[in-house]
């Protein structure tokens, strides 16, 4: 993506079903699970580069012994910092008992991290600041054991205001006005209250209330909590979570719409925020890792027993389709194929830009994560290529000559990399002056793969959001090669509306597709359509979101997406550009075809999944249109 689009979160959730001195026999070390954990983070670096942290849970340590353990970093290598803080406790344990042993036993006793439950996170924050405090995983502490709440999570609500007051009329004092503390202190709340029943019931049953601790543990309803806690969320969301005693959960969003997977063998349960990564992970194979469904809970108890449960009504699938297109790893067997599929389907409207001229044109993509999708256009392209060389070889067939056949069979697309990107050069970049001269030079390019004022460049890109690195950096740096045109094709469609679920797009002002069909409306002296649009949207903003609807489709309804991608053309192209430039966009039915299971495209059409959605994309106008720079949620 030639836009830094920053994104979700990762999750991994680790339950060893074995005692650790089972892995020191047959793994040659208690820290089996730790390093996996280790590894599942690493393979999910791309999702969060603001924080990460990890907690583990001793199960069954005596009173008196620290049987839960956290360490978070938001430096900048968070995930290195948070192994190097585990193993220096290690080592200081070690130190101060004079001990070099890596006995199991004497491990979890002693050692922090020692454990058979283990929770990692890492975090891309797109609500409140990137201090520590906002890095998960987030504890809720308590004496009891099964109070004690630990929670990691991939979302967005977008109704922390109705949630916030929830917590005030339970007689809560918020600590802070976030969804991550909302949630934290919304499932505390069930948590607290299932506790209490549950000792209530066996206190008049006459047990003591040492007594009654174990029986809660092994009785408690993680379904239930979860159920009741998450009654009123409104959002995409993954949450992981652990219980002080012992218990472990994952559940799902209703519609989908954040993406999670785990597996289990009777040695080990594991759950991350994406297939491959489990795959490489743990060595197994496509079909042996399931999905989380929507509305489900996946429930390890203490005593490993692993079960299944819906908690909330299943909604219309609409998982984000983003995590096809750009988000998750491009290694899943699935998302590859479907990526490759993205840049297969434009290829007709590559072709009809280009006029056929394959001969006279360079493909080339934009790094890295195009790369599947130019594949996908080039296999294309050598497809229609074959069917020009056999009807061209059937109209001579008479006439046909060795040296005739092998110029017909000798044409192909010509591929070159023209496009490089130096990320240390993205990484050192500030706000400073200069800035804009800095950003020209993210990318660089193959000199010599172009001929000059002859050849067509068609440059694929997995998507553009607000357009501002084409602008500034790729578009300057691509002229100077001097093609004959430069026609940037967009695997996606054009993004119009923001996102509310977990993606870094929350302001309409920074979309460019929203830009072109202002510019056009104020071209044309539509500007009462803007006006109604805002009108209509403040006159909702106090409205339950179960009433709201999304007026700001009204902005795009006067122009087709043709007429919005010229004008998305015009917005980008700068002084001195001395370049024919046009920009084609991926169709939503293609996006369809090529995604079919993963149909949440609130982004490209503004079909919300949520109530919620339709309040954020308005009051998101309504901020535009006001000079507001806030979020809308």
């Amino acid at each position: 993506m030639s836009d830094v689009l920053l994104h979700e979160c990762g999750i991994a959730l680790i339950r060893l079903l074995k005692p650790l001195e089972y892995y020191h026999k047959k793994y040659g070390t208690w820290k089996y699970g730790l390093n996996k954990l280790y590894l599942l983070m690493e393979k999910q670096h791309n999702r969060g580069h603001d924080g990460a942290g990890v907690v583990s849970i001793k199960i069954d340590l005596p009173p008196g012994k620290r049987y839960i353990h956290r360490v978070r970093s938001n430096s900048v290598q968070p995930i290195k910092d948070v192994y190097k803080k585990i193993y220096l406790r290690q080592e200081k344990a070690k130190s101060a008992a004079k001990l070099s042993s890596n006995d199991p036993i004497w491990a979890k006793q002693n050692i922090p991290f020692a454990a058979e439950l283990y929770l990692g996170h890492l975090r891309y924050g797109t609500f409140g600041k990137n201090n520590i405090d906002n890095v998960h995983p987030v504890m809720r502490q308590n004496n009891w054991k099964s109070r004690n709440l630990v929670l990691a999570g991939n979302f967005n609500l977008t109704n922390v205001d109705e949630l916030h007051s929830m917590l005030i009329s339970f007689g809560q004092h918020p600590e802070d006005y976030s969804d991550t503390v909302t949630m934290l202190e919304n499932m505390g709340h069930y948590l607290d209250e299932e506790n209490q029943g549950l000792f209530d019931l066996y206190k008049k049953r006459g047990f003591s209330n040492m007594e009654i601790s174990p029986f809660i543990e092994d009785n408690i309803n993680i379904e239930n909590i979860i159920k009741e806690s998450s009654r009123k969320w409104d959002g995409g969301y993954v949450i992981a979570g652990m219980i002080g005693h012992g218990d472990a959960f994952v559940t799902r969003d209703p519609s989908g719409i954040r993406p999670a997977f785990y597996y289990h063998d009777d040695e080990i349960f594991v759950v991350a925020s994406e297939r491959p990564v489990i795959q490489t992970v743990m060595n197994v194979a496509t079909e042996k890792i399931k999905e989380v469904k929507p509305s489900e809970a996946v429930i390890v108890k203490k005593d490993g027993t692993i079960v299944k449960k819906k908690v909330k009504n299943e909604l219309e699938r609409k998982s984000c389709s983003f995590e096809r297109i750009y988000f998750s790893r491009g290694s899943d067997e699935f998302i590859y194929k479907e990526r490759k599929k993205l840049g297969e389907l434009i290829t007709p409207q590559v072709l009809e830009t280009i006029d056929y001229d394959i001969k006279n044109s360079v493909f080339s993509f934009i790094p890295n994560t195009a790369e599947s999708s130019f594949y996908g256009m080039v296999k294309s392209v050598e497809d229609y290529l074959i069917d020009v060389k056999v009807n061209e070889i059937f109209s001579i067939k008479n006439d046909i000559t060795k040296e005739k056949l092998s110029e017909i069979l000798s044409e192909r697309p010509r591929i070159e990399k023209t496009a490089i990107k130096d990320v240390k050069l993205r990484t050192f970049i500030s706000k400073d002056e200069g800035r804009d001269d800095l950003v020209g030079h993210v990318y660089d390019i193959t000199y010599g793969t172009i001929r000059k004022n002859k050849d067509n460049l068609v440059i694929i890109d997995d998507s553009i959001v607000r357009g501002t690195t084409l602008k500034q950096s790729i578009l300057k740096i691509l002229s100077r090669l001097k093609p004959k045109k430069i026609i940037v094709v967009s695997s996606s469609p054009q993004i119009r509306y923001p996102d509310c679920y977990g993606i870094d797009m929350a302001k309409l002002g920074d979309l460019i597709a929203f830009k072109a069909a202002i510019e056009l409306l104020k071209k044309d002296g539509k500007d009462d359509i803007i006006n109604h649009v805002y009108k209509k949207s403040k006159e909702q903003i106090s409205k339950p979101k179960e009433e709201i609807q999304n007026f700001v489709k009204e902005i795009y309804k006067p122009y087709t997406p043709e007429q919005i991608s010229k004008q998305i053309t015009e917005l980008l192209i700068t002084d001195g550009l001395n370049t024919d430039v046009e920009i084609i966009y991926q169709s939503i039915e293609n996006l369809h075809i090529a995604c079919p299971n993963d149909t949440g495209d609130w982004y490209f059409t503004g079909d919300y999944p949520t109530p919620g959605g339709n309040k954020v994309v308005n009051k998101a106008f309504v901020n535009y249109i006001e000079g507001n720079t806030s979020r809308a949620y």
